[in-house]
C-alpha cells in the first residue's frame, strides 16, 4: 500500500509539524483480490480497490470498491483528456490471448500494474484532485458503468481504438524528430533535446526489457534442465548401492534444490526487474503522447496567428473602400483574436506543466530503476551463493569416492 500526502499546492495544505500525525491529510490505494467473473468470451478480471483517505472530499475514512480493467482504462483516458501537458501514467497492455489472459502469473502482473498505476495518480499533487479519479474510487460498480457508457468522443472509443489513435500520434511524432515530416514546429533547443532523450530512452529501455526477458527465460529454462537432471541421477543412484548410490542421490536432490531456486529467482526477475523495465517503456510512450498534444497546441497556435494577420488584412482592404462587409470582418478578427489568446494560454499551460513533469519523471526514475536495479543485482547474488554453496556442500563426498 503507498501513501500520499497532500501537497500545499494541491489545495488542502499540510498541517504544521506540531499537529498530530493523524491529522495530515493522506490517500492510499490498494489494488488486491484479482478474481475471474464470467465464462468463455464475456469472462474478465475484477480487481477490489481499497481507498484510505482522509481528504475532505471523499465520502468517508475508508471505500471498497470492485473494478475492472476497462475501468482504469476509463480513468486514464479521461485524465489524458483533461490534463494536458501532465505525464499520465501508463496502463498494463491488454492480453488477447486466452491461455495468458488468466494465468496466474499474468494475473498478479496485471494486478501490481494497477496498483502502481493508481497510486501514481493518488500521488501526483494536480492528478489527485480529479472528479475522475473519485468517481473511480467511490462510486458503485452501476454507476461506474453509467459513467462509462455516458462518454462521447474520445472516451466513447473503445480501447483498442484508442491504443491506435495513440500510436498513430506517437507515430507521427516519430516521423517529426527524425525529419520525415516537417510541420509547422517549435524551433525550442531545449524541447528538442527533451524529444531527443525522450526517444532514446525509449529505444535503450526497450532493448534493457528484451535482455531481461530472455535472462528470466534463460533461468527458467536452467531451472528445468537441472530438475530434469536431478530426477535422472536419483533414479541412476537407486540402481547403485553403497556411498555411490547415496551420493548419487545427494547430488540429484541439490539438483533439485537449486532447480527451486532459479525458478524463484526467475520470478524475481520478472517481477522486481523486467517489468518495471518494461513499465517504464509504457511511462516514455504516455509522454510521446503528451509532446504530441503540445506540438498540436503549437500548431494552432501558429495558424490562429496565421488567419488574423490575413485577417487583419483583409479588413484594412475593406476599411479602404468603407465597404458594408467591415462589421462583419471586425467581429470576425476580434473571435479570432480571443480564439488566438486561449490557443496561446493553452500552449503556455503546456510547456509549464511539461517542465515540472520532465523533472518529476526524472527524479522518479532513478529512484525506480535504482531500486530494480539493486533489487536484481542482490537477486543473482543469492543465488550465485546459494548455487556456490550446494555445490561445495557436496565436494567432501565425492572426494572421497574419488579418492577410494
Amino acid at each position: 500500500m503507498i501513501t500520499t500526502q497532500r501537497s500545499p499546492t494541491s489545495g488542502g495544505g499540510l498541517q504544521s509539524p506540531r499537529s498530530p500525525p493523524s491529522q495530515i491529510p493522506f490517500l492510499s490505494v490498494s489494488v488486491t483480490d484479482p478474481a475471474k467473473m464470467g465464462n468463455g468470451v464475456q469472462a474478465y478480471i475484477s480487481y477490489k480497490v481499497i481507498t484510505k483517505t482522509n481528504f475532505p472530499e471523499y465520502q468517508g475514512p475508508e471505500k471498497i470498491v470492485i473494478r475492472r480493467y476497462t475501468d482504469f482504462v476509463w480513468l486514464r483516458d479521461r485524465l489524458f483528456e483533461k490534463y494536458k501537458g501532465i505525464f499520465i501514467p501508463p496502463l498494463p497492455e491488454k492480453s488477447t490471448v486466452e491461455k495468458f489472459r488468466f494465468s496466474a502469473e499474468f494475473i498478479e502482473m496485471r494486478r501490481q500494474a494497477l496498483h502502481t498505476f493508481v497510486n501514481r495518480i493518488a500521488l501526483h499533487h494536480e492528478l489527485q484532485q480529479s472528479e475522475d479519479l473519485r468517481t473511480f474510487l467511490q462510486a458503485d460498480e452501476q454507476t461506474m458503468e453509467r459513467a462509462r457508457s455516458q462518454d462521447t468522443g474520445i472516451f466513447k472509443k473503445k480501447p483498442s481504438d484508442l491504443m491506435q489513435i495513440f500510436r498513430d500520434v506517437q507515430s507521427k511524432v516519430s516521423d517529426v524528430v527524425l525529419g520525415k515530416e516537417k510541420p509547422v514546429e517549435e524551433t525550442n533547443p531545449e524541447y528538442e533535446k527533451l524529444k531527443r532523450y525522450i526517444f532514446e530512452l525509449e529505444d535503450h529501455l526497450a532493448e534493457a526489457q528484451k535482455h531481461a526477458y530472455r535472462l528470466v527465460k534463460r533461468h527458467r529454462e536452467l531451472g528445468q534442465s537441472l530438475a530434469d537432471f536431478g530426477k535422472a541421477i536419483k533414479l541412476l543412484g537407486a540402481c547403485e548401492g553403497d556411498a555411490l548410490g547415496t551420493a548419487f542421490s545427494e547430488l540429484g536432490a541439490k539438483s533439485e534444490m537449486l532447480s527451486v531456486k532459479l525458478q524463484r529467482e526467475a520470478q524475481h526477475i520478472l517481477m522486481n526487474f523486467e517489468e518495471p523495465l518494461k513499465d517504464y517503456v509504457r511511462a516514455v510512450q504516455s509522454i510521446k503522447g503528451t509532446i504530441a498534444e503540445r506540438a498540436n497546441a503549437f500548431r494552432q497556435q501558429c495558424e490562429l496567428a496565421e488567419a488574423i494577420k490575413l485577417k487583419e488584412i483583409d479588413l484594412n482592404k475593406l476599411r479602404l473602400i468603407r465597404s458594408e462587409k467591415m462589421l462583419d470582418a471586425e467581429h470576425e478578427l476580434g473571435e479570432l483574436k480571443a480564439d488566438g489568446e486561449e490557443a496561446t494560454r493553452r500552449f503556455e499551460t503546456i510547456v509549464r506543466l511539461m517542465n515540472e513533469e520532465i523533472v518529476r519523471f526524472q527524479d522518479q526514475k532513478t529512484q525506480d530503476m535504482g531500486l530494480a536495479f539493486h533489487e536484481f543485482a542482490k537477486g543473482q547474488a543469492r543465488l550465485a551463493n546459494g548455487i556456490a554453496d550446494a555445490w561445495r556442500s557436496l565436494l567432501p563426498k565425492l572426494d572421497s569416492l574419488s579418492v577410494s
